[in-house]
């Protein structure tokens, strides 16, 4: 196999980033084909990247013969049919995350996968930024000891549409899941409990919504290290993505990223442009990124660099400071039991 033809299905906002980045910026892969239940919005990004079929639905992806692998960038409700169906169709997946809100939806369709015998990729693309690799290369070779803290800062520059918000699963699954990845991801170590403080501070209509705006999430690894998890769905000047881990022989840590490295000194003040924006500028190399490792571990038949197991684990985390914070006590991660 020279080059991968993919699938995907979802046209939406992270349809639209891997659509742009197999066209331009992912070696050996193709794609062929999109498929979403808006036909329109299917057709017009097949347009605009030269792909050559547009569906409203996607069994028309997993019945092609032609089509090698299947990009999961749909809505999260749908996820697990969609993997049980490419598995079944013996077509290679790379999904965005959440795999889905119940661990018995994820345990089906991790079983499916496993008895198909097909490569599985979760879309937690924080692992390929090449700050967070590089803070991950330096607990693996040494260089500030044994952790012992670990904070991770993860603020939105604003809150996403009140209709998001409802269907979304919570702040939690639809945001903090990053930061759970990036933790066990960055320390090697899996987290045994947390323990969540939530408020309401930044809209009002979130809160009737039933969701949170602004969370700490204490952490407990089996390694001894503790960490913090500090969420806010609006930082006003812009996407705040830091990380510090503080071991026994130092620290090291990570500054947001910015548009241009320029500082202005004045008499009055000193001042720099704001961050990047949001994601999809903050990310846009590691989205790139995720996608090539996965067509190389398909081509070359290499274990994907974020199994089925690494998106499930998070969502356990994500359950598990839900429950954490409804009950105002810490919560060990195996309390939490498919349901």
């Amino acid at each position: 196999m020279t080059t991968l033809n993919l699938g995907m299905v979802g046209a939406g906002r992270i349809g639209q980033v891997h659509a742009a980045n197999l066209a331009a910026r992912v070696p050996g892969a193709r794609l062929v084909a999109i498929a979403d239940i808006a036909f329109e919005a299917a057709q017009k990004l097949a347009g605009q990247y030269n792909v050559s079929h547009a569906y409203d639905n996607p069994e028309a992806i997993l019945d092609d013969p032609a089509i090698d692998a299947v990009i999961v960038a749909s809505a999260t409700d749908t996820h697990p049919a969609i993997i049980e169906g490419a598995a079944a169709a013996g077509k290679h997946i790379f999904c965005e995350k959440p795999i889905a809100r119940s661990l018995a939806e994820i345990d089906g369709a991790l079983t499916a996968v496993d008895k198909a015998g097909v490569k599985l990729q979760i879309g937690f693309n924080r692992r390929f930024d090449a700050n967070f690799a590089r803070v991950r290369r330096a607990i693996v070779d040494g260089e500030i000891g044994q952790p012992h803290l670990l904070h991770i800062i993860s603020r939105d520059p604003g809150p996403p549409p009140l209709s998001y918000i409802r269907v979304s699963g919570g702040i939690f699954l639809d945001m903090t899941i990053h930061d759970f990845d990036m933790a066990r991801f960055l320390l090697g170590s899996e987290v045994v409990e947390v323990y969540t403080s939530g408020a309401v501070l930044v809209d009002p209509a979130i809160g009737e919504a039933g969701d949170i705006d602004t969370a700490l999430v204490l952490l407990t690894f089996a390694s001894g290290a503790l960490g913090v998890i500090d969420n806010s769905r609006r930082a006003v000047y812009g996407y705040d993505q830091r990380v510090e881990i503080l071991g026994s022989g130092g620290a090291i840590q990570t500054e947001n990223k910015y548009p241009n490295a320029a500082i202005i000194s004045t008499g009055d003040h000193i001042r720099r442009d704001l961050p990047l924006h949001f994601f999809l500028e903050r990310y846009a190399d590691s989205f790139a990124l995720e996608l090539a490792q996965f067509v190389e571990a398909v081509v070359h038949d290499r274990p994907t660099p974020v199994t089925g197991e690494d998106g499930r684990i998070p969502v356990v985390m994500a359950l598990a400071a839900a429950k954490s914070l409804h009950e105002k006590r810490p919560v060990r991660l195996d309390e939490i039991a498919p349901v």
